[in-house]
């Protein structure tokens, strides 16, 4: 795990699986360092993430064989009693969040009460955002994000960064 600072003091955690620990870490340095960012120490990241389960569903569901659009209320219905924290309306899907013990008992919850889930893993959640509202510091951000991804032993970036609509508008265009 390797915790970087990127433009604006948006916040990353780098997750690697690797044979070769110098390799990744001069890799993770170069990519970080070349594209804006910096090596934060150890610590100084990882407390501004939590460890929880996510299980992601789609609003579009089917029952019998007709539409169902799914609501909060049935998700927390279901899934309450087995861990559920937040769920959190993304648009076209909900995201549900609980303890990261509790994600296969929220996705068998889900399961038994008929709804479909898209996702369900263990995975670190920002517990404070940094909000990028500027373009061109939403793009250095997505740069660096993408070129550490791009890594053969980097299997998971998180980040902090609340981008809001406008930058991404702005980028889109």
């Amino acid at each position: 795990m390797y915790e970087v600072y990127g433009p604006q003091g948006v916040a990353l955690l780098v997750e690697c699986l690797t044979d070769n620990r110098n390799r990744a870490a001069m890799e993770v340095r170069t990519a970080v360092t070349r594209n804006g960012g910096t090596m934060a120490d150890p610590g100084s990241v990882s407390r501004l993430f939590t460890r929880k389960g996510v299980v992601v569903a789609s609003k579009s569901q089917e029952r019998a064989g007709k539409p169902w659009d799914l609501t909060e209320d049935d998700i927390l219905e279901a899934t309450l009693d087995a861990g559920a924290e937040d769920v959190i309306d993304l648009g076209d899907t909900f995201e549900i969040q609980s303890d990261a013990s509790d994600v296969v008992a929220v996705r068998t919850a889900l399961q038994a009460a008929g709804i479909d889930y898209e996702s369900a893993e263990v995975q670190f959640v920002a517990t404070m955002d940094i909000p990028v509202g500027e373009a061109d510091v939403a793009e250095k951000v997505f740069r660096l994000v993408d070129v550490v991804d791009d890594l053969d032993d980097v299997q998971n970036v998180f980040s902090n960064a609340d981008i809001s609509d406008e930058a991404l508008e702005a980028i889109d265009a």
